[in-house]
Formats: structure tokens, sequence, C-alpha cells
């Protein structure tokens, strides 16, 4: 296994990791992570595509490309933080609350 294969196995797991993270947990902080973590295993995927190419130096369009999402991500976060911080001053709650969980919770108040 050369380091290239290493990378883009490595790159996969994380990225696998972050979307069971974004899919599973409610709370709005831990699917920023998840999301973060996801996009790092991305970036793992890039460089060892990169490294794939014959000749002594990799590609560097791949790097330029994990250097713009890295911009990107860094960008994307801070929005999705101010986003979180404000639907909890809003509504009081962290975690994003499912349609039918929201409905079942109004009838029995009522």
């Amino acid at each position: 296994m050369t380091q290239a294969d290493l990378y883009t196995v490595a790159g996969g797991v994380l990225f696998t990791i972050g979307l069971y993270g974004l899919i599973t947990r409610p709370h709005l902080l831990y699917k920023v992570l998840a999301l973060n973590v996801a996009s790092g295993g991305v970036f793992m995927v890039f460089v060892g595509v990169a490294r794939r190419v014959p000749g002594p130096a990799p590609d560097p369009l791949p790097h330029a490309m994990v250097l713009t999402g890295i911009v990107v991500t860094v960008s994307s976060t801070a929005y999705a933080l101010a986003l979180a911080k404000r639907i909890f001053t809003e509504t009081g709650m962290a975690t994003l609350d499912s349609a039918d969980t929201m409905e079942g919770g109004e009838d029995a108040a009522e």
C-alpha cells in the first residue's frame, strides 16, 4: 500500500465518520463538527488522488482545490456557528427536532 493509497483510504474513513455524525447527531454543534470532519476526509482524498499522476511531482490542481476548500470550509463553519447561535437564542434549543416531534409537542400543550 502506497502513501497515496493510505491517504485515500483514511480520507474515505474520515468522510464516512463525518457523514455518520451528521446524520445521527441532533445537536447543532455536533453537526458542524461532523461536517468539518467530513470535509477533512474529502481534502485527504484529493491529496491522495493528486499523488497518483505519473512523474516525480504531484498534480498541483487538487492541491489548489484543497486550499480553496479550506477557505470555504472556514467561512461556512463561521456561518453555521453563527446560525446555530441564532437558532439557540430564538428557540432556546440547540437541536433540530423533526416536524413530528414539534407537532406532537403542540398537541400535548393544548
